[in-house]
């Protein structure tokens, strides 16, 4: 079906299932070079999309760079670096550091 009945049967309009598009939370068309189609697949992507938005108050972008974090691993450890430096990850700790912790608190008990 074209755009205008998918925006139709989705409850939204044509131009915010473009933006959907371009922030990549459809499926990627199938045939190279035509006008995107879309069939039952890419209803149910769009239906789950918007489900998590309004389940986790986010928007389209925030959801997409979500999906972007996940997916490319450069992202995904950028946004680590910031939560440690934040404080809301915690770091990993090692066995060795958990070694040494447990050693010296032996050594305060004496």
């Amino acid at each position: 079906m074209r755009i205008t009945e998918a925006a139709a049967r989705l409850g939204m309009s044509p131009r915010m299932l473009r933006y959907r598009e371009a922030l990549g939370l459809l499926p990627p068309v199938r045939e190279k070079g035509s006008h995107r189609r879309f069939g039952e697949e890419e209803l149910a992507a769009v239906t789950q999309a918007v489900e998590l938005e309004r389940r986790f108050d986010v928007s389209p972008a925030e959801l997409a760079f979500a999906l972007r974090a996940l997916s490319e691993p450069a992202v995904a450890q950028a946004v680590r670096d910031l939560g440690l430096r934040i404080g809301r990850i915690q770091a990993p700790r090692r066995a060795l550091d958990f070694e040494k912790e447990k050693a010296l608190r032996l050594l305060r008990g004496r």
